[in-house]
């Protein structure tokens, strides 16, 4: 089962972490934007088409809360597609109306409030039956 998990820049550990343990359980990264932000326009485009070629072949997108706007585009190729999303947050802020999204609420996608660990649980377990 392919994998790509959206995020911020400031989550970049965590996504990391979150992304070895679904490899460990047999997942597979479809890429890897962790190492380096883009210098230059040229730059962001080829990453650009990187990431969402990346959500295209996925089976499972996730995205980490919090997470910034390339992220939600990313979600709303996933979805657009039929992907199944899982949308992960270490706490309550996505059910806070100030702050949440239409969209984290869909009923496709799988909200997971709590620990790594919780997430990776998730996934693994709902993944092979969606």
């Amino acid at each position: 089962m392919k994998f790509y998990i959206a995020s911020s820049f400031r989550n970049i550990e965590t996504v990391r972490m979150a992304a070895e343990r679904l490899i460990s359980n047999g997942f597979v990264l479809t890429y890897d934007w962790t190492h380096g932000a883009a210098t230059s326009i040229a730059e962001l485009e080829t990453i650009g088409e990187s990431e969402k070629q990346a959500v295209m072949e996925s089976d499972v997108v996730i995205i980490m809360l919090p997470a910034g706007k390339g992220s939600h585009v990313e979600m709303g190729i996933a979805l657009g597609t039929g992907k199944q999303v899982f949308l992960y947050s270490p706490d309550e802020t996505v059910n806070d109306l100030a702050l949440t999204s239409t969209f984290y609420h869909l009923p496709e996608v799988f909200k997971v409030i709590g620990t790594i660990e919780e997430l990776i649980a998730e996934v693994c377990s709902k993944a092979a039956f969606y």
